[in-house]
């Protein structure tokens, strides 16, 4: 069966989008790259290069941006801790967290914090958040990915 180049091209992006969909959905867990390939059916490197040529970006930095948005919502808008929140968004270091937040927004996540709190419509109890996103251990309680070899 031949395709025309646009076939070809339409085909390519709905891989990939099927891909990011993946990312979209699962972004606070830990995702494995040559999984989140799999379902745009490329190799890892062939996914790298082919989603940033589509997106802009690294599949690596396009999951960071998620993450950090999330992260600005939350601190906008709980009462969690900055490394609760780190967990939350599924970053593993709080380093890492902080470098990421502060290269993205320009602040780091406390003055973030500072800047932006009672602007949210009222700040959501900690405890009620950590239930509502299944605590710090919730991959891990719900058979997450890092329990699927098992």
């Amino acid at each position: 069966m031949v395709t025309s180049p646009d076939e070809a091209r339409l085909a390519h992006l709905r891989r990939l989008r099927l891909a990011k969909d993946v990312m979209d959905r699962d972004w606070a867990d830990p995702l494995d790259l040559d999984a989140v390939a799999a379902h745009a059916g490329y190799s890892r490197y062939h996914f790298i290069r082919a989603f940033k040529g589509a997106y802009g970006s690294t599949p690596g930095q396009y999951l960071t941006r998620r993450r950090i948005e999330r992260a600005e919502e939350l601190l906008r808008s709980v009462n969690l801790s900055v490394t609760e929140i780190c967990s939350l968004v599924g970053f593993s270091s709080l380093g890492t967290f902080s470098t990421s937040f502060k290269k993205q927004t320009g602040l780091t996540p406390s003055a973030y914090r500072d800047r932006y709190v009672g602007r949210a419509a009222g700040v959501i109890p900690g405890c009620y958040a950590m239930l509502w996103y299944g605590g710090r251990d919730a991959p891990a309680q719900m058979g997450g990915p890092e329990d699927s070899n098992s």
